[in-house]
């Protein structure tokens, strides 16, 4: 069961209407939305190829794209963390360590997934018709799902607990909501 008391505690540190705060939520739920939307429009009309010249220049600019909006995001993130208050209680080296191991993990996931799928593979190359000769069943797609996805709310998980961040942890559960939302999308 949920200490639901201790949440309410937990988030009373958080200011919601900060607007670092706003801005960094809303930079979290745009990127899926971004690359889903621009994703789906071009496996329709495969305009972004046509403009490109060919359908790998096209993926190869949507992720960098894609990768720059994830600094962006990163940025907005930690800028959001540093103008709340910390949680004196778990400003400590266990909770920094803890974080440290989690972001770990975290990072373990999305490289090996990115070495797994390569960056056509990462970047949405099958809306661009670049299709892998076979499915990926590799580690970590041999022990999960969606190792890239779990993997980066791991790394802000991990972010979070570092700096002992109540706002970290609620934007943790946007990135968490956000990705959820487009795995069902994706599917």
């Amino acid at each position: 069961q949920v200490d639901v008391a201790a949440m309410v505690r937990l988030f009373g540190y958080v200011d919601v209407t900060d607007t670092g705060f706003i801005v960094a939520v809303l930079s979290i739920a745009f990127n899926p939305l971004f690359w889903n939307v621009v994703g789906r429009w071009e496996h329709k009309t495969r305009a972004l190829s046509q403009v490109f010249g060919s359908p790998h220049a096209a993926c190869y600019c949507l992720g960098a794209v894609i990768l720059v909006l994830n600094c962006v995001r990163s940025h907005c993130f930690t800028e959001a963390m540093k103008s709340q208050p910390k949680l004196e209680g778990w400003d400590h080296h266990w909770t920094y360590y803890s974080g440290l191991a989690i972001s770990a993990v975290g990072t373990l996931f999305v490289i090996s997934s990115f070495l797994a799928l390569g960056f056509t593979g990462t970047f949405l190359g099958d809306y661009f018709g670049i299709l892998m000769e076979e499915k990926v069943t590799s580690f970590p797609f041999s022990i999960l799902d969606n190792p890239m996805y779990l993997g980066s709310t791991a790394i802000y998980l991990g972010w979070s607990l570092m700096h002992a961040s109540p706002a970290g942890l609620l934007l943790t559960a946007v990135v968490a909501i956000s990705y959820t939302i487009a795995v069902l999308y994706e599917g």
